[in-house]
């Protein structure tokens, strides 16, 4: 079919939270991000799923925080979003990173580069609970470099098939659907080109294994799936043939953001629990709050929180400006600009404020029964997935350089 790029189709008015339906979210945020505490913590110590996740997400209508409301989402700009996904992330990176995969990386490429048919679909679908979204890009033998994925596809008749195996995707083992980047079967040389398509997950044809050897995150899905002559509809490839690259560097830059905004979370949370912790603790006849180096170590929390909430706000309202103006390729190369510095900033920003923190919890700190070292187990992975701290420091200086000293061509 002839697929049209819908990036020229911006958002309408109506189709933005007023005022009054934003704050309403913000308390459905905080309310959902309370019911989910004492079941998280009890799953994250038995190192079990957390089913809650989504179902507490669906109870306060969460699966579509920034989706247009026409298509059953509740249209909140990106800022927004990103202040909530941080609430979400003082709860764990795991239960932030199932908003991330569903919506960040699963829901936006469908808004942004699908058609009008794929998107009633299946983002009404996903608002409602479902069609769990994930978002299939990293191979057990291409990371970094996804133009070395060997996944392919091909048309019989009215079908897609799909073939290659997929690693370390969120969601990767409950999806109902999942973003997937593929090469055209015998493409060969500067023929290669990758494109996207919306695969749905039903069928014995595509097998899925949630990884359980992780050391954090046991709250969330990570998964590998194999797709094995797997059919899907032939109307299911995202945006034109060959332009999957493109797609995939796009929702990442979504992506990006999301992480950085669960990172301002880890640390905002840190920080509410040293506060307490340094109040409440005495050792040497006195409150370890009131101890110097104990108040080194607040105010560099502190200070990790506040340039991560800084860079994040500036970061999310490069992305909106960007989105607002489909096709303006020099307001996306700022915004992927700026979200790749938000990402890295608040990835390592979090890792030090949680060493930090299981610092000032001393021993109890190196334990799971302390919220600290969860952090700290589970922030880790910020600084590699939705793209690692290398390669945000060669976009950053290759942005600063110009391309043609990019490292990779």
């Amino acid at each position: 079919m002839n697929h049209v790029d819908t990036m020229a189709n911006p958002t309408s008015s109506s189709d933005v939270a007023t005022p009054a339906e934003t704050e309403k979210l913000i308390a459905d945020v905080e309310a959902y991000c309370e019911e989910i505490r004492p079941i998280e913590e009890i799953c994250y110590l038995e190192h079990q799923p957390n089913p809650a996740i989504g179902e507490l997400a669906l109870k306060y209508d969460l699966l579509g925080m920034p989706i247009p409301k026409r298509y059953g989402g509740r249209g909140i700009d990106s800022l927004t979003y990103a202040k909530m996904l941080a609430r979400i992330n003082q709860e764990g990176t795991g239960v932030r990173t199932f908003f991330s995969g569903h919506t960040s990386i699963g829901q936006y490429p469908i808004l942004k580069y699908g058609t009008e048919e794929q998107k009633d679909r299946y983002l009404p679908a996903s608002c409602r609970g479902e069609c769990t979204l994930a978002f299939g890009l990293t191979e057990p033998d291409a990371g970094s470099n996804p133009l070395e994925g060997t996944c392919t596809w091909r048309r019989e008749g009215d079908k897609i098939i799909m073939n290659g195996v997929k690693y370390l995707i969120s969601n990767g083992s409950v999806a109902d659907a999942v973003i997937v980047f593929a090469f055209a079967e015998g493409d060969e040389g500067p023929n290669r080109r990758m494109s996207a398509f919306i695969v749905d997950t039903a069928g014995d044809t595509f097998e899925a294994e949630a990884l359980h050897a992780k050391p954090g995150m046991y709250t969330s899905d990570t998964a590998m799936f194999e797709m094995t002559d797997h059919p899907i509809s032939g109307d299911n490839m995202l945006g034109a043939e060959g332009n999957g690259f493109r797609i995939a560097m796009h929702t990442l830059v979504s992506g990006r953001l999301s992480v950085a905004s669960g990172c301002l979370g880890t640390i905002e949370d840190c920080l509410i629990e040293c506060l307490r912790y340094a109040k409440e603790r005495e050792q040497h006849g006195k409150p370890i709050g009131k101890h110097q180096l104990v108040q080194q170590h607040i105010a560099r929390i502190e200070m990790m929180r506040a340039t991560a909430d800084a860079m994040i706000e500036r970061a999310a309202l490069a992305k909106e400006k960007s989105d607002a103006a489909p096709g303006d390729k020099t307001e996306l190369a700022n915004a992927d600009y700026v979200v790749a510095q938000a990402k890295y900033w608040a990835s390592n920003a979090a890792w030090e404020a949680v060493d930090r923190a299981v610092q000032v919890f001393g021993g109890r700190g190196w334990s799971e029964l302390y919220r600290p070292f969860r952090h700290l187990q589970d922030v880790r992975v910020c600084r590699i997935y939705e793209g690692t701290d290398e390669i945000m420091q060669l976009k950053i200086a290759s942005s600063l350089l110009g391309k043609e000293y990019a490292a990779f061509g």
